[in-house]
């Protein structure tokens, strides 16, 4: 089981604490990876364009000119597709764009994200945030002392309201709950942190939330979309 260095809100080492190596220590299966964040990319997609077709277009009840006779080709309606300000053929519709995603599916490419950021050296685990009133200065404080920057994807539990109200404001900083974990998020950020008690875990009551969670499969893993779901879920596991 792999290590990682425990930090305080200072900078300084407190400790090591234990990863996952089902989350941490996998080989990246980059095809998997690709496919689920292709599903939760397509699954934002609000899906809401419309087109009108011939039949819902206003007026065209009488035909222009009679069938023969005028040396003009013969035409049925003013409102089909060839006339101006005629219906649209095969336009779009309101649709879904979700993919079904399998669970053990989005689970591999969560562990692999996960690992190809430790691979890479940009995971941090903090002993807590130790802030107790919410300060956008405090955090812009304690992300310098630990020395991350770029964009910043940061785990906390429902209970760390205080960091959770300090670290919102910042515009390169991601904030998600524990049940919100997802490999697209994991991908696009420079660093993940993590608190002790937001660490994923397998076995543990964290990992749960994250691998049973359908936000990965709907794509709302971004909390401007899957707030409010996912603390649903992450309230019932």
């Amino acid at each position: 089981m792999a290590t990682l260095k425990l930090t305080k809100p200072t900078g300084r080492a407190s400790g090591s604490v234990d990863l996952d190596d089902a989350l941490f220590g996998v080989e990246p299966n980059v095809p998997v990876m690709h496919q689920v964040v292709t599903a939760q990319l397509a699954a934002r997609r609000a899906g809401t364009q419309s087109t009108k077709t011939r039949a819902e277009v206003r007026g065209g009840g009488a035909k222009p000119w009679r069938q023969k006779g005028t040396g003009r080709s013969r035409q049925g309606s003013i409102r089909s597709p060839q006339w101006r300000g005629g219906g649209v053929a095969l336009g779009p519709k309101p649709r879904s764009y979700a993919q079904r995603t399998p669970r053990k599916m989005i689970r591999l490419a969560l562990a692999s994200a996960l690992s190809d950021r430790m691979a890479d050296d940009k995971v941090k685990v903090l002993d807590d945030w130790g802030i107790d009133t919410p300060s956008t200065k405090r955090a812009i404080e304690i992300l310098s002392s630990i020395k991350v920057d770029g964009r910043v994807l940061v785990v906390l539990t429902r209970e760390d309201e205080a960091a959770w109200k300090s670290l919102r404001n910042l515009p390169d900083v991601h904030v998600l709950s524990t049940g919100e974990l997802n490999a697209y998020d994991v991908l696009v950020s420079d660093w993940v942190v993590f608190t002790r008690e937001s660490l994923p875990s397998a076995s543990g009551s964290e990992a749960k939330a994250v691998v049973d969670s359908d936000d990965g499969a709907r794509g709302l893993g971004s909390a401007e979309r899957g707030g409010a779901s996912s603390e649903a879920k992450d309230g019932e596991t």
